[in-house]
């Protein structure tokens, strides 16, 4: 990367960043530092405006704690409430909105022509401290998964297509963009892993840019639901579970840590319930679309129409059979 391309994309970027921290009210008997309006600063991540008329694009994390208050920074020192338009808890993406006009913003890319090796500049706060901190890297992995858990509910969720990148991602990081030298933002820096050098993950933007569309068509996020639970098919999944293919999803229950108890495989009343999915089941195809690990069975319902009959290709007991199911909102 050429210096003078960096500074240029990042003083033009700069402007359209901010910070959001989340604000508690707190009593008496809570060993807390204390305010003078009795609400304590928790925690901080950033954001970035996506139009002149103050939408921003943060990750669903930093805004999760809806019992909580939110403020969102300028660049030019000026705090904003922002009203939350929609949480996004599949993708971990929300989209805020605060009351101002005419405000520097942010164009989108496309994440799905990323190339190993391309170069990115990331922009955060880091740890919530250090303002406007900018890394650069290139990408190093694409269409990621990993495990992320709440800090504030601990519920578990797995996070999928994701960009890895070796530039420098921190706690405060998170929800700031993933920009590359056209100056488009292409993510949305997520995690890092702890106890690892180098390594930090952002969700593709085509995510938001996706609900950005869904909130201006139906006014809200609609997500599709089948209600099955599922396990995506490599080779060692194979031969532990004695399975007649190395690709696909297996229908299996998984245990739920939070609860300690197992999670059915098949969530009764569901599409896949109605439409005779069973557990063990390989989903091989969706409307001829092959399954695997890089392209999941959520990855392919993401790009289809609530209530559309969706034909899937499946292995039970060995044997090839097709059925239909109509997809439904998630509720």
């Amino acid at each position: 990367m050429v210096f003078t391309d960096i500074t240029k994309i990042v003083k033009k970027a700069l402007p359209a960043i901010v910070s959001i921290t989340m604000e508690k009210q707190f009593s008496c008997n809570e060993i807390v530092s204390s305010t003078k309006k009795g609400k304590l600063k928790v925690s901080g991540g950033t954001g970035f405006i996506v139009d002149k008329n103050g939408t921003i694009i943060t990750n669903r994390h930093v805004v999760e704690d809806k019992k909580a208050s939110y403020v969102v920074l300028l660049q030019n020192g000026e705090k904003i409430a922002p009203v939350i338009l929609a949480r996004d808890p599949i993708n971990d993406i929300a989209v805020l909105k605060i009351d101002k006009k005419n405000l520097p913003f942010m164009k989108m890319g496309d994440a799905s022509t990323l190339e190993l090796g391309q170069p990115v500049i990331a922009i955060g706060n880091a740890l919530g401290l250090f303002k406007n901190t900018v890394s650069t890297g290139v990408v190093s992995g694409l269409s990621r998964e990993i495990k992320a858990q709440s800090e504030i509910s601990k519920e578990q969720t797995s996070l999928r297509g994701l960009i890895q990148t070796d530039a420098a991602i921190n706690p405060g990081n998170s929800g700031g963009p993933l920009i590359d030298l056209k100056g488009k933002v292409i993510g949305i820096n997520a995690a890092m892993v702890f106890g690892a050098e180098n390594i930090g993950f952002a969700l593709p933007i085509n995510n938001a840019i996706r609900d950005l569309k869904e909130l201006k068509e139906h006014g809200r996020i609609r997500q599709p639901f089948l209600g099955v639970r599922y396990m995506s098919i490599t080779e060692e999944i194979k031969e532990e579970f004695d399975l007649p293919i190395a690709k696909g999803a297996l229908v299996i229950a998984e245990p739920d840590i939070t609860q300690k108890n197992v999670k059915q495989a098949i969530v009764p009343g569901s599409p896949a319930d109605k439409g005779g999915l069973k557990e063990t089941d390989i989903i091989v195809e969706i409307e001829d679309t092959e399954v695997t690990k890089e392209k999941t069975i959520n990855d392919i319902l993401q790009k289809e129409e609530q209530g559309k009959n969706l034909k899937f290709k499946i292995l039970r007991k060995g044997k090839e059979k097709e059925i239909k199911l109509a997809l439904e909102e998630r509720k």
